[in-house]
């Protein structure tokens, strides 16, 4: 592995309807874990399908970001995610996305850590 960390899908059915969940997977102490992530939007679904196109796979990015509190002066720090892919031309696809649940981000901190 490069060091690149990868976003999974895989369908699921739903009231006779498929749809895809996506999510990253990885061990952390010896365990597996999986934290699932999804768009900040219903549309973003539309959005990923483009990304994911009919790989079923897209690599997950990290974004860095820094606020200072003007108030407290304290800075807070975290990084925000997207899946991107890479087409054959060059063309670059990318949607934000978001962990699931507080559990998966707790579980991505760890893998990221």
């Amino acid at each position: 592995m490069d060091g690149k960390i990868f976003v999974e899908r895989e369908t699921y059915e739903k009231e006779d309807k498929t749809y895809f969940s996506y999510f990253i997977k990885g061990k952390v102490r010896g365990k597996d874990v999986k934290a699932t992530v999804v768009p900040h939007d219903v549309g973003g679904y539309a959005v990923l399908d483009i990304v994911f196109g009919e790989a079923m796979e897209a690599e997950l990015v990290l974004k860095p970001y820094e606020i200072k509190d003007e108030k407290t002066k304290k800075t807070v720090k975290g990084n925000t995610y997207a899946v991107r892919s890479v087409d054959e031309n060059g063309e670059i696809y990318e949607c934000p996305v978001k962990p699931f649940r507080s559990s998966d981000k707790t579980i991505l901190n760890m893998l990221l850590g």
